[in-house]
């Protein structure tokens, strides 16, 4: 009975989230940014607007912590808050994965489907946030250069959408790899696990785990882009490279580090 009770609140907890969560993202759009566009200074009304959100999403992980819906662990936070721009580039198996980095890297631009610029719930906070657009892939490495100048992270899962299966990753888009070339800065890479599954592609919302689910969020050591594309290089090997050696490296490090699994 206590367990079917338990159950029954993380679902009630995980629904309310998620209103709350739309809710929030709604009267943004409808209050917020309106008075945000009337900032003055564009730079200091993108600062604000990017600690409000990285401050919600603490808070957000906070409360489903609190409700007992998830568990959140993390190993090399102090990267993300070291405040030295770079391109956080991560696997991408949850719905939650950018609430998590964005909580936890205090100065985050992100690259956000281009459906989500006329979503009613998020198109006025990827404006006022001045996120990138991933429609146009010039206008999206320009973009990535322009925030990383400004000192932002940027936070990108080259994967395009989340992964399609526990043990899969989606094969790398090279946008990323095109911007770290470009613009001189290290790749962070980023593991994210959760066990049980929960919020993956082929889940609802209302498909709530047995148990608590426990998020696992690894920062790992910076990648230079200098080792794997010599200046003299052709761009488009250059980014090719880059983009395989990373999503090498990431999948490996997914099998060492157990999140996935051989024979599967």
């Amino acid at each position: 009975m206590s367990a079917r009770l338990d159950y029954g609140w993380r679902l009630f907890a995980t629904g309310m989230s998620f209103v709350v969560f739309g809710c929030c993202g709604l009267l943004f759009s409808l209050i917020v940014f309106p008075l945000a566009v009337l900032w003055p200074h564009r730079a200091s009304r993108q600062r604000a607007v990017t600690t409000i959100i990285h401050w919600f999403f603490r808070a957000l992980l906070a409360a489903l912590e609190r409700a007992g819906v998830m568990e959140l662990e993390v190993a090399g936070a102090h990267a993300l808050r070291s405040g030295a721009p770079a391109i956080v580039v991560a696997n991408h198996p949850t719905y939650l994965d950018v609430v998590a980095l964005l909580a936890l890297t205090p100065s985050a631009c992100c690259v956000v489907k281009n459906a989500h610029w006329s979503n009613p719930c998020f198109w006025g906070i990827v404006r006022a946030a001045r996120y990138v657009s991933n429609a146009d892939p010039v206008g999206f490495v320009e973009d990535c250069v322009r925030q990383l100048a400004s000192g932002y992270s940027m936070i990108i899962f080259p994967e395009g959408s989340r992964s399609p299966a526990p043990n899969r990753l989606h094969a790398f888009s090279r946008g990323f790899a095109h911007t770290a070339l470009e613009a001189g800065v290290p790749i962070r890479p980023v593991l994210i696990h959760c066990d049980p599954p929960a919020f993956t592609k082929q889940m609802r919302w209302y498909h709530v785990p047995e148990r608590p689910f426990r998020m696992t969020v690894n920062v790992l050591a910076p990648i230079g882009v200098d080792p794997l594309a010599p200046r003299d290089m052709p761009s488009a090997l250059a980014a090719r490279n880059v983009t395989r050696a990373v999503e090498a490296q990431i999948t490996q490090y997914l099998f060492d580090y157990g999140y996935f699994k051989t024979g599967n």
